[in-house]
């Protein structure tokens, strides 16, 4: 059972004058800050000297309560006492990634499927699966019930997905997850296409006099594009219906309100448009075909994972399923067959040069499922965010699309993907000839693919790339404290070491808050600086506190005073409970936009429970990059 803060709670609102006196209360990592209609009312010096208060301070036209480490169970306490809150950060406007529209949409479509890429691995494994069962002993859903019930769950996701996206879209545009679920769960609702086929019967194809249509396919399953920007405009509706909704009703009005507005007009005006896209793509394609197969085998197969990407290759195979149907042969895809393969070739190469943790352990899984044909989890995982990688595969399978053009190539047996989809080039007239092409094609493109990147450096995506010389250094400094019981951190950041009493912030510079350093960062980055468990994760994202097996607490704080940005610029990559690897990247956080709002960027690294340490020794260096040696604590 948690302690009782309540006696202590009572107290701090007493002494700032009562409730009555205070306008606003909201709170940061470590402080309850008070926006009080007079300080002259507080009583600063009893609360400086209370037992459970840190310090006071009044800066930034805050009363600013310094509590410590368990500041969420103090504000709790304090809030019971009728004191008025401030807006949920969780509330705050979605923020976009600075940048050009290529690194903004990178940002927007990473952060909506990097939740979900592990469940996308082990699917197209599934299904890779099942494709085998049927190769070599004809175990198909038709004929066996197991083999039904893997379909299923190696299907079930990619079919549902607008479900899945609408959940992970709302927490990017920062909304009610329960709100998009339903949005999503309308767009793939079952009975919606036989529906709109009896009314068609009857005469009526339009709403509000607005002509109605589904997508060719009949629903919106397995798409992309149209949830995202349905539950990007949900978010902005749902935050103008709270904003101005009585708190009684704000509960049910808000979704019922957003719901109602969202589901039509995601069907009346954002799915047609993805649909018109659809058409004009489908035209587009077939006038290059007839024009030059080669300049086709380029422009499909370059463009053909930047539409998987966005849904939008469903635009295309129904006219692969069309000449199938006419011909019992299509070459309208074989372009595409290469595709994968230039994936598995890039990520084979990132997984041989990375020495991150975390893009292992999500690109084997996606090497795996990319074999099988499923490239979404490497392109949305690893590929795109890394950008070179995936303009590499890009490139790669345009050439080898148009050359493999030059064979006149026909898919004799459609549905199958990657290795499973060989088979299906064995001819009728030609024998095993055609297959053997394509297998070859299909090692070029791996080796092609593998070679350009081996040879071109890939970025640090998670923020543990560590350079040799870092690594043997910190592991020079573990050995000497062998004999020394205490532990070894690194520096989260690069940039400029600032002492701790010179931090512009008298909390953090007298050291109540405990020791540690301060660095004046010179990049956005944060990584772990030692094997820890995540405690805190601030709502805004400002602040990460951590504790390791030694029993140090650790918290490290962007900037000062950043709270008030209310999340802007703050990008976090772990929850609460997260298990953390030295190295591993923690947050983003942008300089320019904490720098435009007048905010010192000047960031503490302090161990909070100082006092159970007999010293906590720091380096003497000036500057300082990622990974080098910070500071030790000392039992």
């Amino acid at each position: 059972m948690g302690k009782d803060y309540s006696a202590l709670a009572a107290d701090i609102v007493k002494h700032v004058g009562g409730k009555e006196n205070v306008i606003d209360l909201r709170h940061c990592v470590t402080r309850l800050r008070f926006k009080l209609k007079d300080e002259s009312k507080a009583d600063t010096e009893y609360l400086k000297k209370r037992e459970g208060i840190v310090t006071v301070v009044q800066a930034s036209g805050q009363y600013q309560v310094v509590i410590g480490n368990h500041v969420p169970d103090v504000y709790a306490a304090v809030v019971k006492e009728g004191i008025t809150v401030g807006r949920e950060v969780e509330e705050e406007e979605f923020v976009v990634t600075k940048g050009n529209i290529f690194n903004r949409l990178i940002d927007v479509i990473s952060g909506i499927f990097q939740p979900v890429l592990g469940a996308m691995a082990a699917a197209g494994i599934i299904k890779g699966v099942v494709a085998l069962l049927k190769a070599v002993w004809a175990i198909t859903p038709q004929n066996s019930i197991l083999a039904l019930l893997l379909n299923a769950a190696g299907d079930g996701l990619y079919q549902f997905l607008p479900i899945i996206l609408a959940i992970t879209a709302a927490r990017k545009f920062k909304m009610s997850e329960f709100t998009a679920t339903a949005i999503g769960a309308a767009l793939v609702y079952p009975a919606l296409p036989a529906g709109v086929a009896a009314l068609k019967k009857v005469g009526i194809t339009t709403i509000f006099g607005i002509p109605f249509s589904l997508p060719t396919a009949g629903n919106y399953l397995s798409t992309v594009v149209p949830i995202i920007l349905a539950i990007w405009f949900a978010s902005h509706i749902e935050r103008i219906v709270k904003k101005h909704s009585p708190d009684f009703i704000k509960m049910f009005l808000a979704p019922f309100v957003t719901i109602i507005l969202t589901v039509p007009l995601s069907f009346m005006i954002i799915g047609p448009v993805a649909n018109i896209l659809s058409d004009l793509l489908s035209q587009g394609f077939t006038s290059i075909l007839s024009f030059s197969p080669i300049l086709y085998g380029f422009v499909m197969a370059g463009m053909w994972q930047i539409l998987v990407m966005f849904g939008l290759h469903w635009a295309i195979v129904p006219l692969g399923i069309l000449q199938f149907s006419q011909n019992g042969w299509a070459t309208i895809l074989v372009p595409n067959a290469i595709v994968a393969f230039t994936q598995t070739g890039v990520l084979l190469a990132i997984l041989m040069k990375t020495k991150e943790s975390k893009v292992k352990s999500l690109g084997w899984p996606a090497l795996i499922s990319s074999v099988f044909g499923i490239t979404e989890p490497s392109i949305y995982g690893i590929t795109l965010p890394m950008k070179t990688p995936f303009i590499i595969s890009c490139i790669v399978s345009a050439i080898l699309g148009g050359v493999l053009q030059i064979f006149n190539l026909k898919n004799y047996a459609m549905g199958a993907l990657g290795v499973f989809a060989i088979p299906g080039y064995i001819s009728p007239t030609e024998g095993l000839t055609p297959m053997f092409i394509l297998i070859a094609m299909q090692i070029v493109a791996v080796l092609v693919s593998f070679a350009v990147q081996m040879v071109i450096p890939i970025p640090i995506l998670y923020g543990e790339d560590k350079k040799q010389n870092n690594v043997e250094k910190n592991e020079t400094e573990q050995k000497d404290m062998e004999t020394v019981k205490g532990e070894v951190f690194t520096s989260p950041m690069m940039g400029t070491m600032v002492r701790l009493k010179d931090v512009p912030d008298e909390v953090f510079a007298s050291g109540s808050m405990g020791k540690g350093v301060a660095i004046n960062p010179s990049d956005g980055t944060v990584v772990a600086p030692i094997d820890a468990e995540i405690t805190v994760v601030f709502p805004t994202g400002h602040a990460i506190g951590m504790r390791t097996k030694g029993g140090a607490e650790v918290l490290i704080h962007i900037g000062m005073d950043t709270v008030s940005l209310a999340g802007k610029g703050f990008k976090p990559f772990v929850s609460v409970g997260d298990k953390v690897k030295a190295g591993d990247k923690l947050l983003e956080f942008n300089l320019d936009i904490i720098r435009e709002a007048k905010r010192p960027v000047i960031s503490p690294i302090i161990v909070t429970n100082s006092a159970e340490f007999s010293d906590v020794e720091v380096t003497d260096a000036g500057n300082i990059q990622i990974n080098d040696f910070l500071f030790k604590t000392i039992k």
